[in-house]
């Protein structure tokens, strides 16, 4: 059989780096029995791409129809690096012995690297490549993902800094006579925030009409656009609900106002910076549902998901019977990088935004590393084959950093 396992190991736990560090770890192989090779490859890569299918019925020349399948695709490469992890292109044959083998590795990452992404219809994607280069036989290759965060810090973008206030209204028509105004107004403090985060929304409906309002919905979505170029240009554009709340109902003649929040789960953050194929923005969308004939009232929030939180803007006290004297969002923090185990040992040294007292924002505590809730079903592409081994489970889903700012009340007892 030869090889037995193989594993890739990274020094950071999370398997996950910002564009510009340095990516290190190991390749471990176990052999059952002597193994010969020409050398060992290991090859990073960076690249994007969105792809679908449409069917169309078609009609030959004589008349007859059919279905055409066309594939519509869009790619980017962003980095590729290989080599030599032992031996060569040219080496003469190696013969490794049974048992267990270690090589180390090194990887510089650019600094202009897109973030992570998976969705239907296309991803960001960095993997790990390594290869078994064997003369006069199929090459064996173990292929891993990770996950490459680009930073966007909220607090160098002074349009999310600003509190928001969505305002509409509307008059309603009934039998010829025009009744007063539904009004709805939703505040929020601003508009950029991080992933953990809650969104803490006031909600203000005056109901001088005579429709009720039988719910308003607050829902928080992600919208993706997916861009092809080949064999024409064409765009997907979908919207996913992430989030969503009510509150109501209001008869006519009533007004009322909710304080209410919407916690943010992991999420890739905004624009996917410097990828030109996949397009990532968030909203919150009100929408007032009416009863009878009428068309509901609603509107739009723009929301900004950045990976290093506003230090100015200060979210709701941890739950706590005793409220404590000090937020403790303000007290110091431990460093703790991505590419740096929690207890400190080693790893490759990058962008931090918790360094001590060297720290842009030493009192913004620093985040964990959360799967998103969408899982791309594996990582194979066309340049994979049969002998290809996929490290770890074959479901992939990028880790972006996950704020704990308010932890939840304890659950009732029963």
């Amino acid at each position: 059989m030869g090889l037995k396992d193989c594993q890739i190991e990274l020094d950071n736990p999370w398997n996950t780096y910002y564009a510009g560090q340095t990516v290190n770890g190991k390749v471990t192989f176990t052999f059952d029995s002597p193994k010969k090779i020409r050398g060992i490859i290991i090859k990073f890569s960076g690249e994007a791409e969105t792809k679908w299918s449409q069917t169309e019925t078609k009609t030959d020349q004589e008349g007859k129809q059919y279905e055409s399948t066309t594939n519509l695709t869009g790619q980017e490469e962003y980095f590729q690096i290989q080599y030599y992890l032992l031996g060569g292109k040219n080496s003469n044959e190696i013969e490794l012995g049974a048992g267990t083998h270690e090589y180390p590795f090194t990887c510089a990452l650019p600094p202009t690297l897109p973030s992570s992404f998976e969705g239907e219809w296309g991803f960001v994607r960095y993997t790990i490549k390594v290869t078994l280069d064997r003369p006069w036989k199929f090459d064996q290759d173990m292929k891993m993902a990770f996950t490459v965060i680009s930073p966007v810090d909220l607090n160098q973008n002074p349009r999310v800094k600003d509190p928001f206030k969505l305002e509409r209204e509307k008059t309603f028509c009934c039998f010829c006579c025009a009744s007063g105004p539904l009004s709805v107004v939703v505040h929020i403090p601003v508009t950029g925030f991080v992933s953990g985060q809650t969104i803490p929304l006031t909600i203000e409906c005056d109901n001088a009409s005579n429709v009720g309002v039988e719910s308003i919905k607050l829902t928080l979505r992600k919208l993706l656009a997916f861009h092809v170029h080949t064999p024409r240009r064409e765009t997907k554009k979908k919207k996913e609900v992430i989030s969503e709340i009510a509150v109501g109902p209001i008869e006519g003649g009533n007004n009322q106002t909710w304080n209410q929040h919407i916690q943010i789960p992991p999420l890739p953050p905004s624009n996917l910076v410097n990828c030109g194929i996949i397009d990532v923005d968030y909203d919150i969308k009100m929408e007032a549902v009416v009863s009878g004939p009428h068309a509901n009232l609603d509107g739009n929030i723009p929301i900004v998901l950045g990976t290093v939180p506003l230090a100015s803007f200060q979210p709701p006290l941890p739950y706590t019977d005793n409220p404590p004297e000090t937020d403790p969002s303000m007290l110091p923090t431990q460093p703790v990088s991505p590419a740096s185990p929690p207890n400190g040992a080693g790893g490759a040294q990058g962008w931090n935004i918790a360094d001590g007292g060297d720290s842009l924002y030493p009192n913004i505590p620093p985040p964990t590393f959360a799967e998103a809730a969408f899982k791309a079903p594996n990582i194979s592409n066309k340049n994979d084959s049969e002998f290809t081994r996929f490290v770890g489970a074959p479901e992939y889903a990028p880790r972006y950093p996950t704020y704990a700012f308010t932890p939840s009340a304890p659950p009732a007892n029963l």
